[in-house]
This record gives structure tokens, sequence and C-alpha cells, in this order.
């Protein structure tokens, strides 16, 4: 037994402990040991023998007592004892996408939902919604992750999805004491907006033995194909995931003829032969002695081409070589960049978390402000907010920044766009608000140029500051709808209105072709979360990673501005 296995079971006793409800300082133990034993350079069976497993940091006596117990008699006694007691439905429920531990054990205590069935059952019913930090949002998550959790292979997914497993497998290859080197290749590193298989790279002297490894991994359901090098698997969440191993002199070459796109290292071959030289997945050489030239980073690759370095979300044809060649590709928008979310739900309307609770985790994440904007009164079954309940909102917001230090909670709304191109809510109540977003949540199926009149309208009205996710196209679930773009861009020119980049990656909206007219034309962009509970606040990469996609720098994003900038830039019109 490898000592990864070991770690795999270590870390399940802690979901097995963390799904009763057990002390956190045993299940933080259990974890903390899981990730010692995976990063071990000696084997377990070694320590065990020459008596010192009780010396490694972090392994204490009882701890220890079971490894030695597992590598005895075949299995510990502990664990099979806890699988008995914990409902075994509960294990395959945490491997839905969003769904911890702590999250299944509220479900089950106080839903008595034991399976993914029953779960699945309850969501149906809207029974979720009603749990203490969940709420309809987190409703429609469940049923979309148990959809993906019995989706099998075929289909795509989103970036969301995808990233998270890619960013599992990726970290738990690094862990392995044979792995040099690991990391994510294909379109989840290039973040594109949706996904079909998750590509891995990994640099090793022994890859028989890592994919032998990869191919037992807790999360695979099904070995699809698997070689000396490589190996195919589709994970519990029915994605596929690929691995390629190769020598760790190879490492920086596969990965970045495994990062793509295709069009990209055409350009690059293209490039290369050029130059006299040429270039794979084994490495970039001379062509006249089959030299190879030395390659320590992707940079390297690069350089030898006589480019700049590309990042990955701009390896697409879409004339990143050109300005590498030239020297002016843009300083692209970083995440750190990102100053404050500016479009966030709380539990006034259909939010599972406090203004409070939003607030505390946006000062863990370091921003100096943030936007309260809970829908209108027009989209009741959200819980829109009457003009009392937004009045008694912004008074509230008022009171909570007179004790919050280092955050400013701006008091806005996200006002629904009416079928006529009206707000929900007259002029006097929009100009009392520190900012406004409009957006359409209904009327779908209007014809293009009505829709397009109607958002158009919106963006007219002097107190509103962001386009919020304005073609309205749920990733893989609903197609935009009928919009001229080329229209709303001439109008948010005219009229300073900013266009929202939704990060929820259900939705990434705009898109990376929409960001990079917009950027062009002058027009400044909002990247937020339209977050619906704390967790999702960290939905901010997708969006920064579809701002890169769409070669948008800092000075193009409104919510890189420093607090009174941007206080500044909100009252411009109104």
């Amino acid at each position: 037994m490898e000592n990864i296995e070991v770690a795999w079971i270590m870390n399940e006793i802690a979901d097995l402990l963390e799904l009763k409800g057990e002390n956190i300082f045993k299940i933080r133990a259990y974890r903390k040991a899981a990730k010692i034993i995976a990063n071990l350079s000696d084997d377990l069976p070694v320590l065990i023998e020459e008596k010192k497993l009780e010396t490694v940091p972090g392994i204490g006596k009882a701890i220890a007592g079971k490894i030695k117990e597992l590598f005895q008699t075949g299995k510990i006694q502990y664990y099979e004892n806890l699988k008995e007691e914990v409902p075994a439905g509960l294990l395959e429920i945490i491997t839905i996408p969003g769904v911890g531990a702590r999250m299944a054990q509220e479900l089950y205590g106080k839903l008595g939902v034991s399976s993914v069935d029953e779960l699945e059952a309850a969501a149906r019913a809207r029974r979720v919604r009603d749990l203490p930090g969940m709420g309809a949002k987190t409703e429609l998550n469940i049923l979309r992750g148990i959809e993906m959790l019995r989706s099998g292979v075929g289909g795509r997914t989103t970036l969301g999805i995808a990233d998270a497993l890619a960013e599992s497998f990726s970290g738990f290859l690094k862990s392995l004491p044979s792995v040099e080197y690991a990391g994510v290749a294909g379109s989840t590193r290039r973040m594109k907006e949706s996904i079909g298989d998750v590509d891995l790279v990994a640099g090793s002297h022994e890859p028989e033995k890592v994919i032998e490894i990869f191919a037992r991994h807790p999360q695979v359901k099904k070995v699809l194909s698997r070689g000396d090098t490589k190996a195919s698997i589709v994970t519990l969440m029915g994605v596929q995931a690929d691995l390629l191993v190769v020598n760790p002199d190879q490492y920086w070459s596969a990965l970045h003829h495994f990062t793509g796109s295709k069009e990209h290292n055409v350009r690059l071959r293209e490039l290369a032969h050029q130059k006299g030289l040429k270039i794979n997945e084994y490495g970039i050489f001379r062509r006249e002695d089959d030299q190879s030239l030395r390659v320590t980073g992707e940079a390297d690759i690069y350089s030898h081409l006589g480019l700049s370095y590309i990042p990955p979300e701009l390896r697409e044809d879409l004339g990143e070589v050109e300005a590498a060649g030239e020297d002016r590709l843009p300083a692209l928008l970083e995440l750190s960049d990102i100053k404050g979310d500016l479009h966030i739900h709380s539990d006034w309307s259909d939010g599972a978390n406090t203004i409070e609770q939003v607030a505390g985790r946006a000062v863990e994440m370091g921003y100096q402000y943030i936007a309260i904007t809970d829908h209108s009164k027009s989209l009741g079954i959200a819980g829109g907010l009457s003009k009392e309940r937004l009045a008694a909102q912004g008074d509230y917001i008022r009171e909570l920044n007179g004790r919050t230090d280092g955050l400013e909670i701006l008091a806005g709304i996200e006002t629904d766009i009416l079928a006529n191109g009206d707000l929900d809510y007259p002029d006097d109540i929009l100009a009392g608000m520190d900012i406004v977003i409009a957006s359409v949540h209904s009327g779908f199926r209007q014809d293009r140029e009505k829709m397009t009149g109607r958002v158009i309208s919106a963006m007219k009205n002097k107190h509103v500051d962001i386009l919020a996710h304005p073609t309205g196209r749920l990733i893989g679930r609903r197609e935009p709808y009928a919009i001229d773009m080329d229209r709303v861009f001439e109008a948010a020119v005219k009229y300073g209105t900013a266009l929202e980049i939704n990060s929820s990656p259900d939705r990434l909206d705009l898109n990376d072709r929409y960001v990079r007219k917009a950027c062009e034309l002058g027009i400044k962009i909002s990247i937020n979360t339209d977050a619906h509970d704390t967790v999702r606040l960290e939905e901010m990469k997708y969006g920064v990673a579809t701002a890169r996609r769409g070669w948008a720098q800092k000075e193009d994003i409104i919510n890189t501005m420093d607090r009174d900038k941007l206080l500044k830039f909100l009252k411009r019109r109104g």
C-alpha cells in the first residue's frame, strides 16, 4: 500500500468524523496527518520497521497506532466502525460539487437526507432553501451538481467544476514523492468558459508508478485507458481527466504543448520553422542538427522564438503571437488588482447570508468596498425589496458602516429592466442609492429589436451605473437572448454605463470576445460575482480570467479603483 492510499483513508476518516459532528480538533488532526503522509519522502512500512513513525511531526500516538494496525491487519477497526455509523450515502453526497461535509451533516440532521436521491427529492421540493445559510441559489446548485454527478462522459462542464477538479488532482500529483512537477493543461488552464476533458501533465522518472496511483484515486469512477505514461479516467462527477507523465526535463515543453490551443501551437510551429527550429511536446530543437535548446520554463520557449511570454489565457491565435513579437502584449489584469465586489445579494432578498457575514468575508479577502445589490420589487420570487424595505436596508447599511472599519458597504440595488424598458423604481428612489445595477430577469423571448431597445432605454437613465449579465445566458442551459451588442456598446460609450463581467461560472457574461471589444472601445467594465452566499465571493477569479482572455488591463476595470476614486466614478452621471 502506497503512502498516498493511507493518506486517502485518513482524509475519509476526517470526512466521516465531520459528518458525525465530532470535535473539530480531532477532524483537523486526521486532515493534517493525511497531508503529512502524502508528502513523506520515506515509505510508511520503513518508518514503522525503524520505529520512527511516532517521531514524524503531526503524527500522534493514536494515529500512528491506527497506521500500524492497517499494515499489520489490512484494516483499521476504528475506520470500519465509522463507516457503519455514518450512512454510506452521505459520503456520496459530499462528492457533489459545492456540498461539503458540514452541509451534508446539516441536510442529514435537519431533513433526514442520507442519499443523493433523497437530496434531489428535497431540493426539488424546495425544502433545502429554508435551512439556515442556504437559499434558493444553493438549492439550484445542488440540483446542478447532482446532474453533473450522473452525467457520465461526453458532455462539457463549466469552468468552475473543471477548475476545482483540476486543482485537486494537480495538488494530489504534486504531493507524490515520485513527481517532480505537475500542472493543469488544456482549456482549463486557458480558463475557457466550458471544458470537455481535464488535462494534467506530470514530470517523473517513475511514470508507471504515478499512473498506477492516479488510477486508484478515490475520485476515480472508471478507468477508460491506461498505459505506461498515459491514463484516462472518469471522475465521480462524470468529468473525464487525462494524465500524461513525461521525464522531468520534458515537463515544461509538454505542459506548454498540451495547454494549447491547437491554433496557437500551429502558429508557433510556423514561426519556429522560419527560424530554423522545430517545436513539439518534447522540446524545442535546431533543425540542422536536432540539438535541443534549454527549456527551464515556458518563458524559455517563447524567448527562443523571439517572443515575449504569452499567458495561457491569450493562447488562441487571436493576434497574441504577433503582439508578443512586437513586445506589445497588454499588462493583463491580476486578481490582486480587484479592490471590491459590486454585485452581491444578502438575506434581505434571496441571498443566504446576512450583510454582516458578507462584510466579514470581504474584509478577510482584503477588499476596500462591497455593494449590497438585492433584487428589486418585481422579482417577487427572489424576495425583491419593496420601496419601504429598500429604504430600511439603506438605513441599516449606513448604520453598519459606522461600526465597520476598513470596508465601505455601498447601499445598492439590482433593479429589473421591465419589458417596456422602464426600471423597477422611480428616479427619486434610484437617486438615493450609492450604486444602481440594471438587469433583465424576465421576458427573454422578446425579439432582437425590442430587447435591444429595452436594455438601451435602461442605460440612458443617469442613475444606472452598471448593466449586469448583459446577454442573459446560462452556459449550457440557456442561450443569450436576442440582442444587438454593437448597439449596446454604442450606448455604453454614449451614456458612460459600465458593463459587467458576471463571474459566476454559469454565466461569465460578458464573454471574452465582448470584453475585448468593450476594452477597445474604452468602455469601463465591472467584474462582480453576483454572489448569493459568501462561498461564491471566491468566484471572482473566473471573472478576472474572462477579463484576461479579453485582453483587459487594470485600468479597464472600475473595481480596481481605490475607494475614493470609485465613489467619484459612481457620482459622475447622477
